[in-house]
């Protein structure tokens, strides 16, 4: 028998590791979303192979974004090749990635996100798999930096994360994207080359370009270190996380309303992480709403001037009465 090849190894460890790690029920459906480039498609493939050994069902969810002619070809094709390798149920879903105030990669992320999450609730699937790698949670903590991003942000991507009512699970974040890409090669995959991946408009792809240099520079284990970082980061910004959930009923008042007083009593990362939720809450944003919105309503309690309300993103306002921090829509 011939030996199976280490980068088609490394991929399919990841990807047993991690299902098995999710203990979902025998016979539950995952959904693989796959663009057709390396990562997802070495990631798929797997999926496809291990998913049955284990108990469960695997299919194939891919997005056509319309933002390339072709596209559509491309994920009938895909979709095509996914009923070879036994992913069922295997669909392409159409969407309207323009930008509605936002950038094209923020537009096409959120759309991406809840087409993905519609496709896995009319399936049925219990998680949908993304082939991010270690290199892509390196590019992300390296981005997160030089942007003045807080732990949220260094932390990266998780692993799972609940969103939309949706598990989205990243079984290859410990995996470089080399092995993705000769995973490929060695399962005789041929990978669709997104041409966004090499355009300098976007700073991600200006990174990657970069990427060789910073580890000439500062060695060959820089992907690996800054994708230890997000998960050190993590692991405390989970924990304030938590004691900051904890705390924000001990800061509730009358109306739904934040209590400056007590606020001002908690230490910054709690207060900050409550403020945060409490836009969220209200209906700003979570997308747009950044560390200058968080600031101008930490001011509200900690730079008390009689300073106006606070405009966030989504509409919504959030202004000093008293000792309560209160929310409002604009128009209401």
């Amino acid at each position: 028998m011939a030996a199976l090849p280490a980068a088609v190894g490394a991929v399919r460890t990841a990807v047993r590791r991690s299902l098995q790690r999710l203990g979902l029920p025998a016979g539950s459906l995952i959904l693989v979303a796959c663009s057709g480039g390396a990562d997802s498609l070495a990631l798929a493939a797997e999926a496809a192979f291990v998913a049955p050994r284990i108990g469960l069902a695997a299919g194939l969810v891919t997005i056509d974004h319309g933002l390339q002619i072709g596209s559509a070809d491309r994920a009938g094709q895909l979709v095509a090749w996914a009923a070879t390798v036994g992913l069922a149920p295997a669909i392409a879903c159409a969407v309207d990635a323009t930008p509605h105030g936002d950038g094209p990669e923020a537009a096409a992320r959120s759309a991406r996100y809840r087409a993905l999450a519609a496709a896995a609730k009319q399936t049925g699937a219990v998680a949908v798999l993304l082939g991010h790698t270690l290199d892509d949670q390196a590019e992300t903590v390296l981005l997160a930096l030089t942007r003045g991003s807080g732990p949220r942000g260094i932390a990266a991507m998780p692993e799972v994360r609940d969103q939309d009512g949706v598990r989205f699970v990243r079984p290859l974040l410990r995996v470089p994207r080399r092995q993705t890409v000769a995973a490929c090669a060695d399962l005789g995959l041929k990978p669709w080359q997104d041409p966004h991946n090499d355009d300098p408009a976007y700073a991600r792809s200006r990174l990657r370009a970069a990427m060789p240099a910073l580890t000439e520079v500062l060695g060959d284990d820089v992907v690996t270190n800054l994708a230890r970082t997000a998960r050190l980061v993590a692991a405390d910004a989970e924990l304030l996380d938590r004691l900051a959930d904890d705390a924000r009923p001990t800061v509730t008042g009358p109306e739904g309303g934040l209590i400056v007083s007590a606020l001002s009593d908690l230490p910054a990362p709690l207060r900050t992480r409550i403020l945060r939720s409490f836009a969220l809450d209200a209906g700003a944003g979570a997308a747009a709403l950044g560390s200058v919105h968080i600031e101008a309503l930490d001011a509200l309690i900690t730079d008390w001037h009689g300073q106006g309300p606070v405009g966030l993103p989504g509409g919504v306002r959030i202004g000093r009465r008293g000792d309560l921090l209160l929310t409002r829509r604009v128009g209401l």
